[in-house]
C-alpha cells in the first residue's frame, strides 16, 4: 500500500509533463447561434445581429455586452445585453468598460496630433524626446516613434510586462517607462513585428512630455472632448465614478465571477482606458469621416492615411498599422462560394482588447464606411478564442453571411492551466503530508529509512518541476511574466501562490530535517556483531 502511495505523486508529475509538453492542440468547436439567412434589409440584419449576441450570452454565460454600429458618419444601430455588475444593474450603451488593448487606437490619435503639431516626428529616435530612455541593450537607441506605433521596436511582452501592477497615481506612467531600463530587446528595432503593450506606454509618455500636459488630461481635452466621448475615462477612479461595469472572469472553466484584476495607470496609453460602446462609435465615425466628428476635427485626412497604412507584416496577409491590425475582410464572402482572391477583398482594420476580466473589439471597413464597437465586461482567459469568434461572426452577419461555430485555438496548457495549478497544489500537499508523516515518527526503522530517502528526493523533484513550470516554461510559452499570470488569471493564481510558497520555502528545512533524522537514526542503530 505504501509503495502505491509514494509513487502516486510521481505518476501525477509524469502525466502533467506529458500533457504540457505534448498536450492537445486540436481545435475544439464551441456553440454558435443559429445560421443567419442573409437578410435583405438593414433592420433584418440588426435583428439577426441582436439575436446572435443574445444567444451567445445565454450559451456562454457572458455577464453583459454592448454594441454600436456606425455607417456613413452616423450610428445606425446599438444594443445592450445582460448586467453591468452583481447588483443586476443593466448594461447600457453609455456604461464604461475597461478597454484593454483597444486603448491603443486612442493613443495613436494623440500621437498623430502631436506629429501634426510638429512636436513629434515619426522617424526620430525616442531618445530625442526622452534623453534618459534606454533598455538593457544598446540597440534601444535606434527605436523611433514609428517603431513604437508599428509594434516593431524589438521589445517583448514578457520582458516589459506591467499588468500585475496596482499603481494608480499620475506618476505611474513615467515610472513604468523608466523601469524598462532593465529590459532586454527580443529583436532588432524596425526589423519585425513583436507585440508589446509597453510600446504604447512609451508613446503616451512622449505625448505627455512634448505637450507639457499629463497624458490623461491631454486625452480628455484633445480627444475625448472633441469626440463627445462623455463616458470615456483615463483612470479607474474616474470610470467607477461614472458607474463603470464590473469585470468578470470565468473561473475553472465553469462559472463567471465578478473579479477585480489590476488596471494600473502605468498602462493607460496601451491598456487601461475605459469607454462605452456609444463613445467608441463616436471615435469610429471620426476615423471613417476624414478625422472629423460633427464640427470638430481631431486629425487631418493625411494623418489618418498614415495611421491606417500597415507598417509591418504580422503573418501572411495580416499586418499592423498604428494601433490597428489589418487584413482582408474574409467575413464578407460566402464560405460555400468559390474563394475570392484576398487582393479583391475590402481591407479590415481591427483590434481586440483582452484583459483578465474584459473583452473589447473595434473594427473599421473604410470601403463601406462601416464601423463596429463591441464591449463585453468579462473574459474567458483560458479560451479567449470563444469571445473572439463573436467578433468575427458580428462581421459576418453585418455582411449578410451566416455565423459559423466557434473554434477553440488555445493549447492544452492555457485551456486547462487552472487544472494544472490545482493538480500541482494537490501534489505539493500530499508530498507535505507524507514527508511530515515520516519525519514526525519517533524512530525510523532501519528497513524504512530508504522510503524516507526516496520521499525526500521525490519531493525535491516535485518542487523543481513546479518552479520550472511557473518560472521558466509558462512565462516563455505565453510571453508574459509569472506575476501577470497570477494577477490576470485569478483561478490559476489562487492555486499557484501556495504552490510557489511550498516549493520555495519548504524544501531547505525539509531536506535538513530529513538528513538530520537519517543521521540520528544511523547513529543510534546498534552495531552488528562481527
Amino acid at each position: 500500500m505504501r509503495a502505491i502511495s509514494w509513487s502516486a505523486p510521481c505518476i501525477l508529475m509524469c502525466f502533467l509533463t506529458v500533457g504540457i509538453l505534448g498536450g492537445a492542440t486540436t481545435p475544439a468547436p464551441a456553440p454558435a447561434g443559429p445560421p443567419a439567412t442573409g437578410p435583405a434589409s438593414p433592420e433584418q440584419t440588426y435583428d439577426a445581429l441582436d439575436t446572435f449576441l443574445r444567444e451567445q450570452l445565454d450559451i456562454l454565460g457572458i455577464p453583459g455586452a454592448a454594441i454600436a454600429v456606425v455607417r456613413d458618419g452616423v450610428q445606425v444601430h446599438s444594443a445592450t445585453f445582460g448586467r453591468a455588475d452583481d447588483s443586476g444593474r443593466p448594461m447600457t450603451a453609455q456604461t464604461p468598460v475597461l478597454l484593454a488593448s483597444t486603448s491603443k487606437s486612442l493613443t495613436a490619435i494623440a500621437v498623430m496630433q502631436q506629429v501634426e503639431a510638429g512636436r513629434l516626428r515619426l522617424d526620430e529616435p525616442v531618445q530625442t524626446y526622452l534623453p534618459w530612455f534606454t533598455l538593457n541593450d544598446s540597440r534601444s537607441q535606434a527605436i523611433t516613434v514609428r517603431h513604437l506605433l508599428h509594434q516593431a521596436s524589438g521589445m517583448s511582452s514578457k520582458d516589459t510586462a506591467f499588468e500585475a501592477s496596482d499603481a494608480q497615481g499620475p506618476e505611474a506612467l513615467e515610472e513604468g517607462v523608466r523601469a524598462l531600463s532593465g529590459s532586454a530587446l527580443a529583436g532588432e528595432p524596425g526589423e519585425a513585428f513583436h507585440y508589446a503593450s509597453a510600446n504604447f506606454n512609451i508613446l503616451g509618455l512622449l505625448v505627455q512630455t512634448v505637450s507639457g500636459q499629463p497624458f490623461g488630461e491631454y486625452l480628455e481635452q484633445h480627444v475625448f472632448g472633441p469626440l463627445e466621448m462623455t463616458h470615456t475615462h483615463p483612470t479607474q477612479a474616474a470610470a467607477r465614478a461614472d458607474k463603470a461595469a464590473a469585470g468578470y472572469s470565468l473561473w475553472f472553466g465553469s462559472f463567471w465571477r465578478q473579479t477585480g484584476v489590476p488596471a494600473p495607470t502605468t498602462g493607460m496609453p496601451s491598456s487601461t482606458l475605459y469607454a462605452s460602446a456609444e463613445d467608441l462609435g463616436h471615435q469610429l465615425i471620426a476615423l471613417l469621416d476624414g478625422g472629423r466628428y460633427g464640427n470638430a476635427r481631431i486629425l487631418r485626412p493625411g494623418s489618418l492615411e498614415a495611421m491606417f497604412e500597415p507598417g509591418v507584416q504580422v503573418d501572411g496577409s495580416k499586418g499592423y498599422a498604428m494601433g490597428w491590425f489589418t487584413r482582408p475582410l474574409v467575413e464578407s464572402t460566402d464560405p460555400a462560394a468559390p474563394p475570392v482572391p484576398e487582393a479583391d477583398l475590402p481591407l479590415l482594420l481591427e483590434h481586440q482588447g483582452e484583459w483578465g476580466n474584459s473583452h473589447t473589439y473595434l473594427a473599421l471597413v473604410q470601403e463601406s464606411r462601416l464601423g463596429v464597437a463591441l464591449v463585453i465586461n468579462g473574459n474567458d482567459t483560458a479560451a479567449p478564442s470563444r469571445l473572439k469568434a463573436i467578433d468575427t461572426n458580428v462581421l459576418r452577419i453585418l455582411h449578410g453571411q451566416s455565423p459559423v461555430p466557434a473554434v477553440v485555438f488555445e493549447d492544452w496548457l492555457q485551456r486547462y492551466s487552472w487544472a494544472v495549478a490545482l493538480a500541482l497544489l494537490l501534489a505539493e500537499l500530499v508530498s507535505l503530508w507524507l514527508v511530515l508523516r515520516f519525519l514526525l515518527r519517533r524512530r525510523a526503522a532501519s528497513r524504512k529509512r530508504w522510503v524516507l530517502l526516496i520521499w525526500g528526493v521525490a519531493a525535491l523533484v516535485l518542487d523543481g518541476f513546479a518552479l520550472w513550470l511557473c518560472l521558466v516554461y509558462a512565462p516563455a510559452r505565453f510571453d508574459t511574466h509569472l506575476f501577470v499570470i497570477i494577477r490576470q488569471f485569478p483561478d490559476v493564481g489562487v492555486s499557484l501562490v501556495p504552490v510557489l510558497v511550498l516549493a520555495i520555502l519548504w524544501p531547505i528545512p525539509r531536506t535538513v530535517w530529513l538528513l538530520a533524522r537519517l543521521r540520528g537514526a544511523a547513529a543510534t542503530e546498534p552495531s552488528q556483531p562481527h
